[in-house]
């Protein structure tokens, strides 16, 4: 095998090697994971109640970066109790169903943030349903 041929092979390893740990980093749902998020998202088809989720879990980072500048946990605290009041509004009057985090609080809490992620990267939206890409 000449120089060029290894070369070629070892490049190829390196992409194969780049393209199989880009996919792992990507992919870190379990299936069960998904599917609760697929359940969580059927329980956020209000825009009303995307929107208030949206504005709530705001309110809760702003609290959370508030708290860390001032070393004090009431702004974490305020930004908590507006973010629960904000999901609950829209969950008690809009989607007329009862909040996941009643049931699955801590998997609702991060699925809240996965949805917040997705509306920022675009792939769910706040004016309508058939503009979503993560379903």
């Amino acid at each position: 095998m000449n120089n060029t041929a290894i070369q070629n092979m070892a490049k190829t390893t390196d992409t194969q090697i780049n393209s199989n740990a880009k996919k792992e980093i990507v992919k870190t749902n379990t299936p069960a994971a998904q599917k609760f998020y697929d359940f969580y998202l059927d329980e956020h088809q209000n825009m009303a109640c995307r929107r208030l989720h949206f504005a709530g879990s705001s309110f809760g980072l702003l609290g959370l970066a508030k708290s860390v500048k001032t070393r004090s946990p009431k702004p974490l605290l305020k930004g908590i109790a507006a973010g629960y009041a904000c999901a609950w509004v829209g969950h008690f009057f809009f989607e007329k169903n009862k909040p996941a985090s009643f049931k699955f609080p801590l998997k609702s809490f991060a699925s809240d943030f996965r949805m917040y992620g997705d509306v920022v990267r675009g792939n769910l939206s706040l004016r309508d349903r058939k503009f979503d890409k993560s379903r």
